[in-house]
């Protein structure tokens, strides 16, 4: 098992370094007032249903955040895990880290399902703050809402996708909820 965590948190850490330390100009320039390797990232984004952040930190993070939300999903505890250590090793670059760093390890700590998603809720709230004063520049984020989540208090999370699929219970009610803001 160590073996198997040690691996993920250095793949975790390899997808890091190359999101952040990526900043070489693209190769072909724009001309006539048009960034064409702009608009293609763009497109290409749009048409995946890929998400970039203004915020170039927690675009680095972000990816791993939607892999958190899609183990909980599924109700893959070794899963979750191991995007949470992805967060915690990302969360260091991040403004006002604590927050997030201790909800992660929490999340990765936990050997239950049902621990992770109640730290899971704390996470999305800091998440869905910190998106909402990032924006985006390319792709939409969906802030999604189950009424019916911890014990019937509510918990919002966030997706790529206009489809609802419910990381707090997984699939025993994996469509419930609705779409409550759209970040654009």
């Amino acid at each position: 098992m160590k073996t198997i965590t040690s691996l993920a948190i250095t793949f975790a850490t390899v997808t890091l370094f190359a999101a952040c330390g990526n900043s070489q100009k693209p190769a072909e320039e724009s001309h006539e007032g048009h960034d064409h390797a702009k608009e293609e990232k763009t497109a290409a984004v749009a048409e995946t249903g890929q998400v970039s952040l203004k915020d170039d930190k927690l675009n680095a993070v972000y990816p791993h955040y939607i892999h958190l939300t899609t183990a909980l999903t599924n109700g893959d505890v070794a899963e979750a895990k191991v995007a949470a250590q992805a967060i915690e090793l990302g969360a260091k670059a991040l403004s006002n880290p604590a927050a997030v760093l201790a909800l992660a390890t929490k999340i990765s700590d936990a050997t239950d399902i049902e621990v992770q998603r109640t730290a899971f809720a704390a996470l999305s709230d800091d998440f869905i703050q910190r998106a909402k004063a990032s924006g985006v520049t390319a792709g939409e984020i969906y802030v999604e809402y189950c009424p019916m989540a911890m014990n019937d208090k509510g918990a919002s999370w966030l997706s790529n996708q206009k489809d609802i699929k419910n990381p707090y219970y997984g699939e025993s009610m994996l469509t419930c909820g609705e779409i409550k803001e759209t970040i654009k």
